[in-house]
């Protein structure tokens, strides 16, 4: 019975040896501050969402520009001009103008009223599809 109380008092004090064992302390320490950085940058992230929620018009704005940097990346945009983006719903109604031929729901058109410039985008595969001349009428 005595020897059973000795290997149970050194088990435990093998565990308190480990736990208190500096690179386990340190270890621990380095998990938890890297659990705290993520958790602060995952609230950051949902403020933002929260003040784009509030201003409608700033999440508008803030999506535009994805956009234009997106597309950006893909080919040389018109400088100096910020384009009107419009969103295909209905690819029936587009069919018969040829631009749209190969539009699909979703895409995104933009719009270089001054270059005379339109840009068919399909955010879904990051590719142009197509890219011609706007006439707008007098």
């Amino acid at each position: 019975m005595n020897s059973l109380r000795r290997s149970a008092g050194a088990s435990l004090s093998g565990l308190r040896a480990f736990i208190f064992h500096p690179v386990f302390l340190t270890v621990l320490l380095l998990g938890a501050a890297t659990a705290g950085v993520r958790l602060y940058q995952k609230y950051q992230d949902a403020q933002a969402q929260v003040a784009l929620l509030k201003n409608p018009e700033e999440a508008a704005r803030v999506e535009n520009q994805k956009i234009v940097d997106a597309v950006g990346k893909l080919i040389a945009l018109p400088e100096g001009e910020t384009p009107t983006i419009a969103t295909v719903t209905d690819k029936e109604r587009l069919q018969d103008q040829q631009f749209f031929s190969k539009a699909e729901i979703g895409d995104k058109v933009l719009i270089y009223t001054q270059a005379k410039k339109a840009i068919l985008y399909r955010p879904s595969t990051n590719k142009v599809i197509e890219v011609g001349q706007v006439n707008i009428g007098q």
